[in-house]
């Protein structure tokens, strides 16, 4: 019993330390694994197109993705001494995973070692009349609780041109790379300092 809540207690304090970890992607050049997993990345295709990408972490809002992607295509603009882009191509990729986990805290006092015997109870129904329940069978009981998480993680993608000059007014997929810096400035969290 004193090994069990010891381990439990020790579980505990690692999810809360791994949980204080854990934080929306930053804006960064992309990382692979780790608690900050995702990033952006650019692929030139020509010396004024680029494929541009961001993927965020499942902490990290589908909005902050595409926000951050954006910021990246206007970088990308201004680092060529390009005054707007327009988007040719673009869209955001909903990965999502569930997964059924067990109640953490029910562990049956007939364990593994029983194999595949559990307990079946019978219980008085309605009308004075026995009923059975068995777990095996799928009946809803406290014995068998499951938690379902999903976990989202985005991608957003796009393919850029970079143009000199006043950018169209008329053009919905045109953006000017200074105003979009400017304004999305204030919103970009970047890695802490290590």
């Amino acid at each position: 019993m004193i090994k069990s809540f010891a381990s439990l207690a020790a579980a505990l304090v690692l999810a809360a330390g791994l949980s204080a970890c854990v934080s929306p992607t930053p804006y960064q050049p992309i990382v692979k694994s780790g608690f900050s997993a995702g990033g952006y990345s650019e692929t030139r295709i020509e010396p004024n197109r680029w494929r541009v990408t961001f993927a965020g972490n499942a902490m990290t809002t589908r909005d902050t993705v595409e926000g951050y992607l954006l910021f990246r295509a206007a970088e990308l603009a201004l680092q060529n001494s390009d005054d707007w882009f327009s988007i040719e191509d673009r869209h955001t990729d909903d990965k999502s995973r569930s997964y059924v986990l067990p109640d953490p805290l029910y562990r049956p006092w007939y364990g593994q070692g029983f194999g595949y015997w559990r307990p079946s109870w019978r219980y008085q129904g309605r009308a004075s009349a026995w009923r059975a329940w068995d777990p095996l069978f799928g009946d809803p009981f406290w014995t068998d609780r499951v938690d379902v998480q999903t976990i989202r993680n985005f991608e957003a993608s796009a393919e850029i041109v970079t143009h000199k000059g006043a950018k169209p007014t008329d053009d919905p997929r045109a953006f000017d790379a200074h105003a979009v810096v400017e304004n999305l400035k204030p919103k970009i969290q970047r890695p802490a300092a290590k």
